[in-house]
Formats: structure tokens, C-alpha cells, sequence
């Protein structure tokens, strides 16, 4: 029985300029924001930031999905650089002290379950629900005409986009709009969290989704050829 790929149970099919296309035609953009501490603000602090996040719901005329990513912390490239600190440390006191410093946090990692948090909203965009003539089409009639359709819809996720991380501004979040690379190392992360964690997704500065396809079945085959 032939295998089957794995791409086939996955809901997207590529990953470019920053953009996820779905197996549907539909579009996805997702930003990453910050988070706060709510419990550490004070009750008034606590009643604006509600009111504000209601309006911000209120708000909107398109649907959103927020996300919330547990993952255990990852202290490699950190730790790396301390060690390289440590060796070019001059000072003894100073380099004993940093190498016991990476003694107690690789111990700690090693006994505790350390983990952090991330925090995506995913916009969507479906060119079929704007229909011809509506609000939408009428009020960017001109740039509709001068843009293919898949231009216009990934200019259209893009203001909804900066729209999202203008208005959450308000809560005292920031936000970062996903490129390509990052996109694509969040779903590595996502769909292999432990892979994830021993072996580092290659440079795929500029790339896209397809890439990792064949960068794989290479990499399989490599290790089919090892005896």
C-alpha cells in the first residue's frame, strides 16, 4: 500500500509573501502579539481594558481566531551564547561564575517542565463572501482594477491585518505581522513539536511551503543510503 502524503491531511497548500493559501482558495494572515498581565493590573486598569475589548470586538466586520501555543522554552541558541561569553571572558571570576550560571539552567531545564506561551490572531479572507458590488468592491474599485484577483485579496488581508494590530494597540498590545519564514517555522513547530526541538528547521529565507517537501523526501532518502 503506497503511503500517503502527508500534505494531503493539511488544511493549507503553500505559504507566500507572508500569506497562507488554503486548499479552498481562502486566504489566512496571522500576527503575533504580546501579552499582559491582567491580575497585576489595578480594578480600573482591569474594567478600561475590558471595555476596550469589547470594542475592539464590536469592532469588527470579519471574523478572527485567536490563538494560544504552549511550548516548552527553548534555551539553546542562549545557552550557546553564554558559553561563548564564558571563553572569552578574561576575567576567572567572571568566567567561573558564567559556567556555573550554565550549569544551573541546563540542570533546571533538565528537572523542570519549562514553558512559554505564544499568542497568534489569525485573519481570514474569502474573495467569494465580498460579492460583486458590495461595500468592499465599490469602495476599492480602483485598486481592484488595476490588481490581479489574488493580489487584491492578499492587499485586502493585509489592511485587515494593520487594522487588527492598530486597534488592539489600545490594550497596550503590540503585534507583528508573520513573513514567510516565520509562518513556515510555526507550522514546522506546530504539526512536529518534538522534531521541533532536536532538529532546527533549515535557512528558508525567501522561500515557500513546497520547499520543505523536497528538502524532506532528501533528507529521507539520505538516510535510507546510511547503512
Amino acid at each position: 500500500m503506497k503511503p500517503t502524503n502527508t500534505q494531503k491531511h493539511l488544511l493549507f497548500k503553500s505559504i507566500k509573501d507572508g500569506v497562507v493559501v488554503m486548499k479552498d482558495g481562502s486566504l489566512r494572515a496571522v500576527l503575533m502579539v504580546n501579552s499582559i498581565n491582567f491580575n497585576l493590573k489595578s480594578q480600573d486598569e482591569q474594567t478600561s481594558l475590558l471595555r476596550s475589548y469589547q470594542n475592539f470586538l464590536n469592532s469588527l466586520n470579519f471574523p478572527i481566531q485567536i490563538v494560544v501555543q504552549s511550548r516548552t522554552l527553548d534555551l539553546d541558541e542562549y545557552l550557546k551564547k553564554l558559553e561563548v561569553a564564558s571563553k572569552s571572558q578574561s576575567n576567572e571570576l567572571l568566567q567561573t561564575q558564567t559556567e556555573e550560571y550554565i550549569s544551573f539552567v541546563k540542570e533546571l531545564i533538565g528537572v523542570a517542565n519549562i514553558m512559554s506561551k505564544s499568542f497568534y490572531i489569525v485573519i481570514p479572507y474569502t474573495q467569494s463572501i465580498q460579492g460583486k458590488g458590495g461595500f468592499i468592491s465599490r469602495l476599492f474599485h480602483r485598486t481592484a482594477s488595476a490588481l490581479s484577483p489574488m493580489a487584491k485579496a492578499k492587499e485586502d488581508i493585509l489592511r485587515r491585518a494593520h487594522l487588527i494590530s492598530s486597534s488592539i494597540s489600545s490594550l497596550g498590545l503590540s503585534s507583528a505581522l508573520l513573513n514567510t519564514e516565520e509562518l513556515i517555522d510555526l507550522f514546522y513547530a506546530t504539526y512536529n513539536p518534538d522534531l521541533a526541538q532536536k532538529q532546527k528547521l533549515f535557512d528558508i529565507s525567501n522561500v515557500d511551503i513546497d520547499i520543505i517537501t523536497t528538502a524532506s523526501d532528501n533528507r529521507k532518502e539520505s538516510d535510507n543510503a546510511v547503512v
